[in-house]
């Protein structure tokens, strides 16, 4: 189960990478617990550079947590930031930790979200 979970964490962490270029500099260590199954794997996650091991994560500074099988259906449907912001506001994933970075990346997401809505409006 684990084996797979890796490349699936970094996947997902391309592509939401990849939709909001600003969040690509950020150097950030997070840690991801997917419950599922009557077991918690955990998942130590660094940026950049997306180095993903399992791992208990000390030094993160954002923890998210989310069922097993909702992250394995988002990465599938190859979910986009707007599919992960939705999951995180009806709480199938949650993030804690220190509040300043879990701002600014709610800043940095909201902006490129206003960006990519002026750029359709445009067109």
């Amino acid at each position: 189960m684990s084996d797979d979970a890796r490349p699936l964490i970094a996947t997902a962490v391309r592509n939401v990478l990849e939709e909001v270029p600003a969040l690509k500099p950020l150097k950030l260590v997070f840690g991801i617990d997917m419950r599922g199954r009557g077991d918690v794997q955990m998942f130590r996650v660094e940026l950049p550079g997306i180095e993903v091991t399992k791992d208990i994560a000390t030094d993160a500074r954002i923890r998210v947590d989310m069922q097993r099988a909702f992250f394995n259906s988002m990465v599938e449907h190859e979910a986009k930031v707007a599919d992960w912001r939705e999951a995180f506001m009806y709480g199938q994933a949650k993030a804690t930790g220190n509040p300043q970075f879990l701002k600014l990346i709610a800043t940095v997401v909201e902006k490129q979200e206003e960006r990519n809505r002026l750029r359709k409006s445009r067109s």
